[in-house]
């Protein structure tokens, strides 16, 4: 795959180890006839670390040898996070202190959770891109506050703390986006 094609969420094999595509930037030539240089923030998905690979627009970049099963979240005991597959029901088992980003959004009904599945081993998952989370914890919304724009925090079931328009209420569900951490609309 060109370097100039890879988007967020793909799955590059660098230095041997299958990593995920997290952000992207682009730097353009000044000088006439120089290459587009494409940067990329990955994570290892192997060893949990963050890589930064720089390359030309041209190049390419070999794609890992990758599934992603739909996967349901069965229970946490403590040290480890369980998920079911939803189409042969077979189970992963993760580390739960390799999901503290992700767990801030995942509720046992969240539908769309992936497994990502390298060499016949779930080595992380992926979230979808928008979730669904019920208000726990916020100040209540008083008459005519939808006349501003102003925000106030609020507390989700997760703990998951997001700052939200101040017409909306305790007990309400809202969209979050899972990558901004940002209030989206109401559910």
């Amino acid at each position: 795959m060109l370097a100039k094609d890879v988007k967020t969420g793909a799955i590059l094999n660098y230095d041997g180890a299958p990593c995920i595509v997290q952000n992207i930037s682009v730097q353009s030539p000044s000088a006439r006839g120089a290459a587009t240089l494409y940067k990329f923030r990955a994570r290892n998905l192997i060893t949990k670390q963050k890589v930064d690979i720089k390359c030309k627009g041209t190049e390419n970049l070999a794609e890992a040898d990758f599934q992603r099963r739909d996967v349901k979240l069965m229970y946490v005991d403590g040290s480890e996070t369980h998920f079911l597959d939803q189409t042969d029901y077979n189970q992963y088992t993760l580390p739960t202190e390799d999901l503290v980003e992700e767990s801030k959004y995942i509720t046992e009904e969240l539908e769309g959770i992936r497994a990502l599945i390298y060499n016949d081993a779930c080595v992380g998952i992926q979230l979808p891109a928008a979730v669904e989370l019920t208000i726990t914890q916020c100040d209540p919304g008083v008459k005519g506050d939808s006349a501003t724009s102003r925000s106030k925090p609020a507390t989700l079931e997760t703990g998951l703390v997001v700052q939200v328009p101040e017409y909306i209420s305790q007990g309400e569900r809202i969209k979050v986006d899972t990558r901004t951490n940002a209030y989206l609309s109401r559910a």
